[in-house]
């Protein structure tokens, strides 16, 4: 930046150190701040574009492993026979072992009591205390007058949480009470009369044979037999016997098997790849632009240097000619048309395909999305994933690239802090140099003016 150094001297008024100063460190100043601030801007762009990169991957590979957990490449749990049991699949997961023979013999039930008909529900029911056991927890329930009917004995059970449930039903023989535990042999229950109970409460006592109280229904497991594996369950709702699985036990059927499989998919392996080749080459273009060298070094993108991100590109190339099965007829996404393009992005010769579907539907859907996936085994998700991880990990080539610029900018804000410290140091040097010229000028325009004087004095003498 020029400074008009006579202006700022103010030709006999003294030197306007200030404007001066600013305008020296503001020449100073300009061209290194702005060769720091253009590295700051490229060095957050690329920062930017590496997230993005990074969160797109890591996207595309989930979107890839939900869907093809999801029903509509799995196919829909089904029953042989509804009537005895029904069947849905548990989000998260495919269910594994199926199809499956699965045999009923018996339902899991509820304790059930009832007490002797009242008149009503605002009869007495007593007064004292009653305590309900299930298992080792005791639970006590105590009446007092004039909250002692039998509608106030049902509210003060359910109040206590004992784990049954109290109800007053009413018919032509009057009001009864009845007490329904939760299901299976170990929530059945007791009810023992305290020894301050008055004998109308004592009418709702039951030992667990016998009592007052009537038991109408016993408390019991499940058993239900699966591929001839025996096993019992406290609900009818049974989800522990095959995994991602539930089944509902609607009715006991000793001797009658019942299949449970699942449904054939609503989509199928063409519209996979189909989805899936979409879904790269959007991926890819997008990779392509971020890495774009540009014309003579101008124009290119973000990433165009970045190792971390050609390694990125160049292992999801390799995704078409990755083995998918360890056997089969089909192994690698171009053993059936998937070809890769001199971008990068993917072709689908739908022709190869539809043949290979065709000549063996099993094979190109073991491979695509195996039943149990392993290392030898991985499907399209599975070695998307490997990938993925490998990229994103800890010490993979997309931290590296993000550590190397997290260095960088930590460097360049050191830089502008040290170009603030040194322009501040300039400042005051330049405030005290020009300060003292201030002063050495105001001494010589004071000479002056002293000799000034002086000459019109003697020309005043001389006359």
């Amino acid at each position: 930046m020029a400074v008009d150094i006579a202006s700022a001297l103010g030709m006999g008024t003294g030197i306007n150190t200030t404007e001066l100063v600013a305008s020296l460190v503001s020449a100073a100043r300009a061209p290194k701040q702005n060769a720091i601030s253009d590295r700051v801007s490229t060095n957050e762009a690329r920062i930017s574009a590496l997230a993005s990169a990074k969160s797109s991957l890591s996207t595309f590979s989930t979107a890839l492993t939900d869907l093809l957990k999801s029903s509509a490449y799995s196919g829909q749990a089904a029953s042989s026979d509804a009537t005895i049991a029904t069947v849905a699949t548990i989000p998260g997961g495919t269910p594994k072992g199926l199809p499956a023979q699965i045999e009923i013999l018996q339902l899991a039930s509820a304790q059930v009591l009832q007490s002797a008909a009242l008149t009503d529900s605002a009869a007495t029911a007593g007064t004292g205390t009653l305590t309900i056991t299930t298992g080792s927890t005791s639970v006590d329930v105590t009446l007092t007058s004039p909250a002692n009917t039998l509608a106030d004995l049902a509210s003060a059970i359910n109040g206590v949480n004992a784990g049954v449930t109290a109800t007053v039903v009413s018919d032509k023989n009057g009001a009864r009470l009845v007490l329904k535990g939760a299901s299976g042999q170990d929530s059945a229950f007791t009810i023992t009369a305290g020894a301050d109970a008055d004998a109308d409460l004592a009418r709702f006592a039951f030992d667990g044979t016998s009592g007052p109280m009537t038991r109408s229904q016993t408390a019991q497991d499940a058993l239900i037999r699966i591929d001839n594996v025996d096993m019992q369950f406290a609900s009818n709702t049974v989800t522990g016997a095959i995994p991602n699985l539930r089944i509902d036990l609607n009715r006991a059927a000793p001797g009658t098997i019942v299949t449970l499989a699942t449904t054939q998919p609503t989509t199928t392996m063409r519209d996979l790849v189909q989805e899936f080749v979409s879904a790269y080459n959007e991926l890819k273009k997008a990779l392509n632009s971020a890495t774009a060298t540009g014309t003579n070094g101008v124009g290119g993108g973000a990433l165009s240097s970045d190792p971390g991100v050609r390694d990125m590109s160049r292992r999801l190339a390799a995704l078409t000619s990755t083995p998918l099965a360890e056997s089969g007829a089909f192994r690698t996404l171009s053993d059936i048309g998937v070809t890769t393009n001199r971008d990068g992005t993917l072709t689908l010769n739908t022709t190869v395909l539809d043949k290979a579907i065709a000549a063996d539907p099993a094979a190109v859907t073991a491979m695509l999305n195996p039943t149990v996936a392993d290392a030898d085994n991985p499907g399209i998700a599975g070695a998307l994933k490997s990938v993925t991880d490998y990229l994103n990990g800890t010490d993979g080539p997309l931290a590296a690239s993000a550590a190397s610029y997290d260095k960088l900018k930590a460097s360049l804000k050191k830089q502008l802090e040290a170009l603030d410290t040194s322009m501040e140091s300039y400042e005051a040097q330049l405030t005290k140099t020009y300060s003292a010229m201030q002063a050495r000028l105001t001494q010589l325009q004071s000479v002056r003016s002293y000799m000034e004087q002086q000459i019109k004095v003697w020309s005043s003498d001389n006359r």
